[in-house]
């Protein structure tokens, strides 16, 4: 009887503020949104670092005038290095090969560049891509190498830019959780002053804090749930239309997102949304009916 009593007042509660509910869902799947995306995006960040990280190479460009003793010598420094996991020569030809490849939508800049303006190289990977201040310090000098071009480098500004993306997208939600606590105050405050007379009868006759506070508290328990489940569609659709449609083609460059992750999000926005707008009620609660 008192289970059907407390879900009876929670329906009565929502629709009674039916405004101020739904803007507190909306408000809520929206901060719940950003919640999600950031933390998505912060484990597909890792992925994408362990992968790269893992392919990073160093590339050992040759100087023009390198002679054949140079370049015999440049090999043997990199067969006897013990830092060195794999190694690969790229002669002009075949650098001029994949020039073509990379701006084959450019034809007249391919035109303009020869075989003899792209210098040969030698594409290193090392056993240990965080040693590369070391096996610049052991090659460097070597006669007949112009140049040494680390790519970690290159992706440490990448992965700042998404570290950056990262945190703007947490300042969002946060800020956006903020609204979405103040509106949960305030709606479970305008409920409970709706309800002044029966709370006061109720405690009169010696109802308990929890049976008065149940209620007011489900109600935003019920809010936050469906913010969360409609944080989790938008988030879901977002993977799908456009990670797997229009942008697919990023892919190529940022490492697919798996559906498991995704999913792990439902019950994390759930348990977020559902626990903090819990809380929330339940002080409001404590300082507004003083029970």
């Amino acid at each position: 009887m008192r289970f059907k009593y407390v879900l009876n007042e929670v329906l009565v509660g929502l629709w009674r503020n039916v405004t101020m509910t739904i803007a507190m869902i909306i408000t809520m799947s929206v901060s719940l949104t950003m919640l999600g995306a950031s933390v998505l995006m912060y484990m597909q960040v890792d992925q994408m670092k362990n992968y790269y990280y893992g392919e990073i190479e160093v590339s050992i460009f040759l100087r023009e005038d390198v002679t054949a003793a140079q370049r015999a010598s440049i090999e043997q420094v990199l067969s006897t290095n013990p830092l060195v996991a794999e190694k690969t020569y790229e002669s002009r030809e075949q650098a001029y090969e994949k020039f073509q490849v990379l701006w084959r939508d450019s034809p007249d800049f391919v035109k303009s560049v020869t075989p003899d303006s792209l210098p040969e190289s030698w594409r290193v990977k090392l056993k240990n891509p965080e040693q590369y201040a070391e096996f610049n310090a052991q090659i460097e000098g070597t006669p007949g190498i112009q140049d040494i071009v680390d790519q970690r480098e290159l992706l440490d500004k990448v992965f700042k830019i998404f570290n950056a993306i990262q945190v703007m997208a947490l300042v969002v939600a946060g800020f956006m959780a903020l609204a979405a606590l103040l509106l949960v105050g305030n709606t479970i405050q305008v409920a409970a002053y709706s309800k002044r007379r029966e709370v006061a009868v109720m405690k009169l006759v010696g109802a308990s804090n929890w049976f008065i506070q149940a209620p007011f508290v489900l109600e935003a328990v019920v809010a936050g749930l469906i913010g969360a489940i409609l944080g989790f569609v938008f988030i879901f659709v977002g993977k799908v239309v456009l990670l797997d449609g229009r942008l697919q083609a990023l892919t190529n460059v940022l490492t697919p997102i798996p559906d498991g992750n995704v999913w792990l999000m439902l019950p994390l926005l759930a348990g977020v949304g559902a626990g903090v707008s819990a809380i929330t009620a339940w002080i409001t609660l404590r300082f507004y009916l003083k029970v």
